[in-house]
């Protein structure tokens, strides 16, 4: 294998690797936020774009040479060379066969850092929409207690409403049965003179 279809394989491992850690179901989200946030990444990331869209293209121009390679020993034109010669029928296949494996390699590589890179940003967005939401929470909570405290104010106002006018209508009564006491008392006197 040639230097640049081993350095692809071994991108696939490291790709393959990373990404089974990054899916590991035990390690949440926010930890990951947390270690998206460390310092050295913030002093990576003005290259992390140029680093990604490099190694895309990169991956591309293999890719299409993989595809060239594979139409070039897939054709009519070796197969009929080869049927003369049973050592050179071998040989293109095994030629063919690299060329496949290539752009195999080199496709799922693509593939995974695609996916690598997605899988990052959503850890990220569910760990800043998770601490959204536990911010929300607790303005829910905060809400919540305000309104039950302001329900129980507003009951406690019903009930010293309610107790008022109850002493009203019974000072109410008091006064009508003082009134009637004092008209009849006014009536009495009016009579007697």
């Amino acid at each position: 294998m040639t230097l640049q279809w081993t350095a692809v394989a071994f991108f696939l491992y490291a790709e393959m690797v990373v990404n089974l850690i990054l899916c590991i179901p035990f390690i949440s989200a926010k930890r990951w936020h947390l270690v998206f946030n460390w310092r050295i990444w913030s002093w990576l990331s003005p290259y992390w774009n140029k680093f990604f869209f490099a190694m895309i293209m990169a991956l591309v121009v293999l890719f299409f040479d993989a595809i060239r390679e594979v139409q070039k020993y897939s054709g009519p034109e070796p197969m009929q060379d080869a049927q003369t010669n049973p050592n050179l029928f071998d040989h293109v296949h095994m030629k063919l066969f690299r060329a496949q494996r290539n752009l195999y390699m080199c496709g799922f590589s693509l593939f995974l850092w695609i996916v690598m890179c997605r899988v990052v940003s959503l850890l990220n967005e569910i760990a800043v929409a998770s601490e959204n939401n536990a911010g929300l929470q607790a303005q829910m909570d905060n809400a919540f207690k305000a309104a039950e405290k302001h329900q129980e104010n507003s009951q406690s106002l019903q009930k010293a409403l309610l107790e008022r006018e109850q002493s009203m209508s019974i000072t109410e009564n008091q006064l009508k049965m003082v009134i009637e006491n004092l008209q009849s008392q006014l009536n009495i006197t009016k009579e007697g003179e």
